[in-house]
């Protein structure tokens, strides 16, 4: 009688790369190992997940063909390494403990919003986690913002000091529950709690339920998040808005607001499908989108603005609050950073009860301890792609991939507004979360943490620091006091080529349009305004806008008029008087004064910044002689635009310029001019003025592109942050069949400068070792 013999079989090992932590990737390889009849185990270790299956060779195979495709929602496998190894023969698959040691290289998840399976169990009566404000699972809930270190286990997580009760560790232990091995898995028996104060006893039961009867009351309270404290108040109140206005010393600069869903979000603004991915989207940011004329909410939300931002809640906390008020008839709440103007958001319960107390009248805060303060991440859609504004919670700490790789570890020190730092290693670069602007002690403190955190997450010991060329930036002066280290300096606009090339896994050469406020040029001056030909080790400034006086320096920023009175005397207008639409808001001798400054050229740098040009603009037609908040001028002359496309283009030449060729909008500001003499209205001219600096830059890259024989184009700078500009120059240079970069995943402002110094400095270092 003859027998079958069973098939042999085989044993396989998987090294899994990516961001494959705290994000359910083990339990799923326990139950994909047990529906295929394999042995094994899988662990977690500092460079990601190791797998080990042992079975049938069908089984193997499918398993292989299975493992990455079919992963949880929040993993990203970048990558899947298999060996063969020894069969040996134990019977079933276990998850065994992490493993420490070695190089840290396992990326840290980002936090993530409440799925739908657990926003569920919030709102079911019936349910244990019942308006639970930490209810969790593998699929979402914080991750960088609680995490020390990796592996990314409870005890290296800001849940350490709850010791999870019967039941959460019996979820925690079972491989069909989706809590299985879920590090900040909580209920309300072992978990965090939160707690309202000041309040009463009634109030000490439902916490959430009296924070949101203060707010229906027109209170303002500071409420602890992942990432931090927020400032907020009921968004129709016009009252409530005007007193945290005042108190947080905000003037007019927007405020975000949080909705309870989708459908309170249409209420008040416009939603593309690109918008509304956004919003409903894991990161959940704040999305700027198209406001309603009937948007229930107060004028000084968002006074002159044209959007909205508005995002809706990402932790069930907020879920539970925003339903409250939602039943109360509260729209809308505001929801803004909780500092005070220019300081970086509060963390920490005790710094938060001294910044925020003068402030909120109320704090609701838990006991769960944040480890990495984030803001929230802002988002504008363009041509149906999203743009970033400010990349923070949701996205950080997401590692980029950096082209060729670096030799050495970098840390790119990032610029001044807007900062972010960036530290890479191999082939990837991790950019920080948003820290804010860098010009004070509490925000460079901020930096610091945040870099020795970075260091220690992603075991990355800088050799090489790359930094910007402006000699009184903090992020310099901090670049430059570190021992040990060898500084690169990389060129402002430089910085943001290099970050575009580098996002989209190119190295150059193209064609760069990079337009801003300031950067600090090779030549000393401040450029702004740039046609750069290069590549992601060096450039050549190959055009820009023709140079004006910035009268008072600094001034100048903050008080727009002063760059109408430069440009106009730079159109041939020497010693012009007030213009009409300033006349009630600049007396003639400051005028005068600042006309001298001009002439004399005393205090009174030369810029090609393009962010001035529109501020001057701006002014010229009255549309904001002095800002509140950087960009102010700029981005209400865009909201000022007609609706009519119609409207036609004023002329602005392409010249020959010192540095190869010159946008040059001399006759842009006497047609201005004309046009407001003649009455015609601020929206035709704005929208006439935004068409003649597009096609001029369209022009402009066409010749440089022509002649360095390239097809690509890089359009960078907080200036393209301009919707209808972006819009029109990806139009017209598209038209020409050439080529065009925008930055999507980092923004397009300063918060990217950090990449592209360390793309910069990766590609001098490897360049350097290839001729050694």
């Amino acid at each position: 009688m003859s027998s079958v013999s069973a098939p042999p079989l085989r044993r396989a090992r998987a090294r899994v790369t990516g961001v494959v932590q705290g994000v359910g990737f083990r339990p799923y390889v326990y139950r994909l190992a047990g529906e295929l009849g394999l042995s094994g185990f899988v662990l977690n270790d500092t460079a990601g997940v190791v797998v080990e299956v042992e079975g049938g060779a069908d089984a193997i195979e499918s398993f292989m063909a299975r493992l990455a495709v079919q992963a949880p929602p929040l993993a990203i496998v970048e990558g899947v390494s298999w060996s063969s190894c020894p069969v040996v023969g134990a019977p079933g698959f276990a998850i065994c403990e992490s493993v420490g040691g070695g190089a840290a290289e396992a990326p840290v998840s980002a936090d993530s919003a409440t799925c739908a399976d657990c926003l569920r169990e919030l709102n079911d009566p019936d349910d244990r986690r019942y308006r639970y404000p930490f209810t969790n699972c593998t699929n979402c809930g914080p991750r960088f913002t609680i995490v020390h270190g990796v592996p990314y286990d409870r005890p290296l997580t800001a849940m350490a000091g709850f010791a999870m009760c019967p039941e959460c560790q019996t979820e925690y232990d079972d491989p069909g529950d989706r809590r299985f091995h879920a590090q900040p898995n909580a209920c309300p028996v072992c978990g965090p709690s939160v707690a309202l104060h000041p309040g009463s006893g009634s109030e000490a039961s439902d916490p959430l339920a009296a924070a949101a009867r203060a707010l229906a009351a027109g209170e303002i309270l500071a409420i602890k998040g992942i990432g931090g404290y927020h400032l907020a108040c009921r968004a129709d109140d016009a009252a409530a808005v005007a007193r945290l206005r005042a108190r947080k010393h905000r003037e007019e600069k927007p405020f975000a607001l949080m909705v309870a869903d989708v459908a309170a979000a249409q209420a008040l603004v416009w939603l593309g499908e690109a918008e509304r991915g956004l919003l409903e989207s894991p990161a959940r940011p704040i999305v700027l989108a198209a406001r309603r004329s009937d948007a229930d909410v107060a004028d000084a939300v968002a006074p002159a603005a044209p959007e909205l931002g508005v995002m809706l809640p990402h932790s069930p906390l907020h879920h539970i609050v925003m339903g409250d008020l939602a039943a109360l008839g509260v729209p809308a709440l505001v929801l803004t950073s909780g500092n005070v103007s220019d300081e970086p958001i509060a963390f920490a319960d005790e710094d938060a009860r001294e910044r925020l107390g003068a402030i909120a009248d109320r704090f609701l805060r838990h006991d769960r301890p944040i480890v990495t303060r984030t803001d929230d991440s802002v988002v504008r859609v363009a041509r149906g792609r999203p743009l970033m504004l400010r990349r923070s919670r949701g996205y950080v700490p997401a590692a980029l991939r950096l082209p060729g790789g670096t030799p050495r570890h970098v840390l790119g020190a990032g610029a001044e507004l807007k900062h972010t730092f960036c530290l890479a290693k191999g082939e990837r670069a991790w950019v920080s979360h948003h820290i804010g602007d860098l010009r004070n002690y509490e925000t460079l403190r901020s930096f610091r943490d945040g870099v020795a955190h970075f260091e220690a997450l992603f075991d990355v010991a800088p050799e090489v620091v790359a930094h910007d060329l402006h000699p009184e930036y903090l992020s310099t002066k901090d670049a430059e006091d570190r021992e040990g280290v060898e500084l690169i300096g990389v060129q402002h606009h430089h910085a943001h080529l290099a970050a575009c090339l580098a996002e989209h896994g190119e190295s150059g050469p193209a064609i760069g349009a990079i337009f801003d406020g300031t950067g600090y040029g090779t030549d000393a001056t401040v450029w702004g305004g740039e046609f750069l030909l290069g590549d992601l080790a060096s450039f050549e400034r190959v055009g820009s806008l023709l140079p004006a006086r910035l009268p008072g320096g600094e001034r100048a920023i903050r008080q727009p008029w002063r760059m109408a009175c430069a440009w106009l005397s730079l159109a041939g207008d020497r010693g012009p008087a007030v213009p009409r639409a300033l006349r009630s808001v600049v007396d003639a001798p400051a005028w005068a004064a600042v006309s001298e400054l001009v002439s004399r050229g005393l205090q009174a740098p030369v810029t090609t910044s393009m962010g001035r040009l529109f501020d001057g603009v701006a002014a010229l037609c009255g549309v904001r002689p002095a800002v509140t908040y950087e960009g102010q001028a700029a981005i209400e002359f865009e909201a000022a635009c007609a609706a009519d496309d119609r409207a036609g283009a004023y002329p602005l030449p392409v010249v020959a310029g010192a540095h190869g060729f010159a946008l040059d909008p001399r006759e842009t500001v006497r047609d201005v001019c004309d046009d407001l003499a003649a009455g015609v209205t601020v929206g035709v001219i704005a929208a006439r003025f935004h068409a003649a600096v597009a096609a001029g830059t369209v022009a402009a890259c066409a010749r440089a592109c022509a002649e360095a024989g390239l097809d690509t184009v890089v359009l960078s700078g907080g200036v393209f942050q301009n919707r209808r500009l972006l819009e029109a120059v990806l139009d017209g240079l598209r038209a020409l069949g050439l080529r065009v970069l925008v930055p999507h995943a980092l923004p397009v402002g300063d918060g990217g400068i950090a990449f592209g110094q360390v793309a910069v400095a990766a590609a001098r270092l490897r360049s350097r070792e290839a001729t050694a």
